[in-house]
């Protein structure tokens, strides 16, 4: 097993992408931290996955939820070894009709929430003196700009970017910062993006979701299991010389 007696905690983790993670990771010997708004789901979410998983509330736009779930994570076994940040929200609109607060509540969550969610574990780890590993979900829109889409593809590329930086900062730390970039996933978050492509494109419901399936290079959407495994990978000792690097995991949709 890659992640024995690894303590992690997966941010947005009743999620698609979150919960597939999860799994693996308990599959793979860790406990896991499942933490999420909802921290019911998180907890029903743990109970399934089993393995000593267990679930706790958490959001990340609020510094003292952040501490108090680090605290809490720390508390119950004496440290963290891994994070994954995993939370984050869509939204999408023509330039000129972006709100403020849209452009707020996105990058609130996205950014600022990735970031103080990194710091603090981060401090955590450094305290504990072990070292530790971040693994921070960017996207395949981080790669690039989509005129419907701005708001969402800059905050992902200043997550590519975070990770950059804070890859080179900590590693000092024997903490290796590093992430993933999906490219189209079948998640119940792709029925919203689904949904407003439909608005503002015109099209039919399920018709967006269908064109960029059969767009992508291996032939289909990819699934949370198909993120999983480069998670575990990035989580384990195989890991520990790679630093400030963003993987894409998209089935040849983008190549960098």
């Amino acid at each position: 097993m890659k992640l024995k007696d690894k303590i992690a905690l997966i941010t947005g983790g009743t999620g698609g992408v979150g919960r597939a993670i999860a799994k693996r990771y308990a599959e793979e010997g860790a406990t896991v931290a499942l933490a999420d708004l909802d921290a019911a789901a998180a907890e029903r979410a743990a109970t399934e996955i089993g393995n000593g998983a267990y679930g706790l509330g958490l959001d990340v736009t609020s510094a003292e939820s952040i501490e108090g779930a680090v605290k809490r994570v720390v508390a119950r076994r004496s440290g963290i070894d891994i994070l994954v940040n995993n939370a984050a929200i869509f939204d999408m609109a023509p330039i000129v009709e972006v709100t403020r607060a849209s452009f707020d509540r996105v990058f609130d969550v996205n950014v600022k929430g990735l970031f103080f969610m990194l710091q603090a574990v981060a401090k955590a780890m450094i305290a504990r003196g072990k070292g530790g590993k971040i693994v921070n979900i960017a996207s395949q829109a981080g790669r690039r700009g989509e005129a419907l889409v701005s708001v969402y593809c800059a905050s992902k590329a200043a997550v590519i970017s975070l990770t950059q930086s804070a890859g080179l900062d900590l590693i000092k730390h024997g903490i290796n910062v590093n992430g993933i970039a999906p490219g189209v996933v079948d998640t119940p978050m792709w029925d919203t993006v689904d949904a407003l492509f439909a608005r503002y494109e015109g099209l039919p419901p399920g018709e967006k979701k269908r064109r960029v399936g059969l767009a992508v290079p291996y032939g289909r959407m990819g699934t949370p299991d198909d993120l999983a495994g480069a998670a575990v990978f990035l989580a384990s000792d195989d890991a520990d010389y790679v630093v400030a690097q963003t993987f894409n995991i998209d089935g040849g949709n983008w190549m960098s």
